[in-house]
């Protein structure tokens, strides 16, 4: 289970409470540290630790922390895979949500620079980018040798790290014509609204397009939606009023679909991550918000409990290559299993390998000047498997974990024409959409 985030209550920016909480919490970690090798978090609270003068954590300066909270990623995994006394159990430990609770204190106190501010507004970059596409993509290359050091000095953005491109054509305004739903397919009658996503509508939109095709082939009518972000950048930075607010526009959007009888389907992991888990955290209250969260899906998700009742349609042919599966942090956060990996399996002898293990990316994190060498670090482990599979298709639900782990490969040994598509970009080319 997992507390609602008490983001109103004056104690939750109070710093004497959340120190005193930190320490409780870390001296546990202190004990345990089944952590050690999930992200750089863990290492850099054990080596604050372990390097202080009485070697326990009475001796480590509260100051010291903020290289901790620094290094998380929200990712969830210790959560969800490693803490053993995450609540109910009386040690009440949610690592994530605790680290977040620190940096909604450094953004009360205004420490979130201008430029994060505007990078975690996605629907402004994305909408400006987005007309001045070919400018914008051309600006953001890593070999762009003229604009990427004014990037790194402007934004923080490591000149090396690959930032995603833009579409003149967003997903919203590519589908405006209604695709036909197959009526022989088993799921006729079914409907569902994509949820666009600021990343698939403005970055990726194939991902949405894709998934439109399949699921209209499987006779579900489709709908695009895009209200505006989640809101995720937002709570990276620890701004969860800014948070609550979309989610209250989002939900109450969504609502109108959802009582006309629609599944609502977010095109990226941590968006629907947000949907289902965050919101309903972060806004315990708000009916609409609890509402969505029940009734949204990940494709990989809708998809695979489509084929188990009432079924997809035939069709599907095998591909001519082998294929490496990343099983994405905030696909595995939702609790919902291995669906890309069920889902690519529909496909007949199929040659699938799964890495189920962190990509080191986290969103904006992972592109900053101070953190994209430790995202490799992280990362490094996926990479060499990656490598070691040997396949020129190299998944990811995540677009952004996808993009990393070339760059790991990349990094770590020679490639030369690894491709990232989403898993339902592969689906859609075994339909032969």
């Amino acid at each position: 289970m997992r507390h609602p985030i008490d983001w109103a209550h004056p104690d939750y920016l109070n710093a004497e409470k959340l120190d005193e909480e930190m320490r409780r919490v870390f001296d546990v970690c202190h004990g345990c540290r089944r952590c050690f090798n999930l992200c750089d978090s863990f290492p850099r609270l054990f080596d604050l630790i372990d390097d202080a003068p009485s070697g326990e954590l009475d001796t480590v300066k509260s100051e010291n922390f903020a290289s901790v909270v620094e290094a998380c990623t929200l990712c969830d995994l210790c959560y969800m895979s490693k803490c053993p006394y995450v609540p109910p159990h009386e040690f009440n430990i949610d690592f994530p949500h605790l680290m977040l609770r620190y940096r909604a204190l450094e953004h009360s106190k205004g420490k979130v620079s201008l430029t994060n501010k505007m990078l975690a507004k996605t629907d402004i970059t994305a909408k400006v980018a987005s007309i001045v596409a070919p400018l914008a993509n051309w600006a953001t290359k890593e070999n762009n040798f003229l604009t990427r050091p004014l990037l790194e000095k402007s934004m923080g953005i490591h000149p090396k790290a690959a930032l995603p491109q833009y579409h003149s054509a967003t997903l919203v305004r590519q589908t405006h014509q209604p695709l036909s739903p197959n009526p022989e397919a088993p799921a006729y009658g079914r409907k569902a609204v994509l949820y666009a996503t600021c990343y698939g509508n403005y970055n990726d939109p194939g991902i949405g397009l894709a998934t439109r095709k399949v699921l209209a082939h499987n006779g579900v009518e489709v709908e695009v939606a895009y209200p505006r972000c989640c809101g995720m950048p937002l709570l990276e930075q620890g701004n969860l009023a800014a948070v609550a607010e979309a989610a209250r526009d989002v939900a109450t959007q969504l609502r109108a679909w959802i009582d006309k009888g629609f599944d609502v389907i977010a095109l990226v992991p941590s968006c629907a991550l947000m949907l289902k888990s965050e919101w309903p955290l972060i806004m315990p209250e708000d009916e609409n918000v609890q509402l969505l969260s029940q009734h949204t899906h990940d494709i990989s998700e809708y998809l695979t409990n489509l084929a188990k009742s009432p079924g997809i349609i035939k069709g599907l042919k095998p591909l001519s290559e082998g294929v490496t599966l990343h099983i994405a942090c905030h696909a595995r956060a939702q609790n919902i299993g291995q669906r890309a990996a069920e889902l690519l399996r529909l496909i007949p002898d199929i040659d699938l390998q799964v890495i189920e293990r962190c990509s080191g990316h986290g969103g904006a994190w992972g592109v900053k000047v101070g953190n994209f060498d430790v995202a490799l670090k992280v990362g490094k482990p996926v990479a060499e498997q990656a490598l070691k599979n040997q396949n020129r298709l190299v998944l990811s639900e995540c677009p952004l974990a996808g993009t990393h782990i070339r760059q790991g490969m990349e990094k770590v040994g020679e490639t030369t024409n690894v491709s990232t598509p989403h898993p339902i970009e592969i689906f859609a080319q075994a339909y032969g959409l």
